[in-house]
């Protein structure tokens, strides 16, 4: 079962306990996992052949991009679909009640709207005139949140709704940019990306 935010009073005043904090922020990194995984995994695995065959769209630019490749997608959501199984084969075998309960529906969607956030932001910053590596602030950053988040909330709301809550939303958003500069220069110095961002 999932343990609720804890609150205190002090002075009178509502505060957020520590325990809150630390609560939220396994949770915010337990339920995300497998959307955080297919990014890395899709830049490890990827390669082949592009998923816009090479197409410029009207404006005479590429759709997504060399590095939008059919094998990093599967293989991406695959990496997350399997993260998140093994999540919960761990959290039943160790009988884990304080994580947040993860189902594979939900797993896929978050492993899947992690990607496809990332592939709509490859075809917004195409149509800026932006290079695959090049930075774009906020986006590159959120890409995989917007899209993990609104294809849970379409498709399994129930559960998006119930487990997103408000100190796990802030938390989420707090972490993922820091999350995303430690992988991208871990990814660089292993030769997986181009850039370290």
């Amino acid at each position: 079962m999932f343990i609720s935010a804890l609150y205190f009073r002090y002075w009178g005043v509502p505060t957020i306990s520590i325990e809150t904090i630390i609560i939220a922020l396994v949770s915010a990194l337990w339920i995300m996992l497998p959307a955080y995984i297919p990014n890395s995994s899709a830049a490890a695995l990827g390669g082949g052949a592009p998923i816009d065959g090479g197409k410029n769209f009207s404006d005479g630019r590429r759709l997504f991009g060399s590095g939008k490749t059919w094998r990093g997608l599967t293989l991406g959501i695959a990496c997350g679909v399997i993260t998140g199984a093994v999540q919960m084969m761990l959290a039943s075998y160790f009988m884990w009640d304080f994580f947040p309960v993860l189902t594979m529906w939900a797993v896929f969607l978050l492993a899947t709207g992690a990607l496809l956030g990332d592939l709509a932001k490859s075809f917004f910053k195409r149509r800026l005139g932006k290079k695959s590596g090049d930075p774009w602030l906020v986006a590159d950053q959120y890409d995989l949140v917007a899209g993990a988040f609104l294809l849970t909330a379409v498709f399994d709301p129930q559960w998006f709704f119930s487990v997103m809550t408000i100190p796990i939303v802030i938390i989420i958003l707090i972490v993922t940019p820091v999350l995303h500069r430690v992988t991208n220069i871990i990814g660089y110095f292993a030769g997986v990306k181009e850039v370290p961002w």
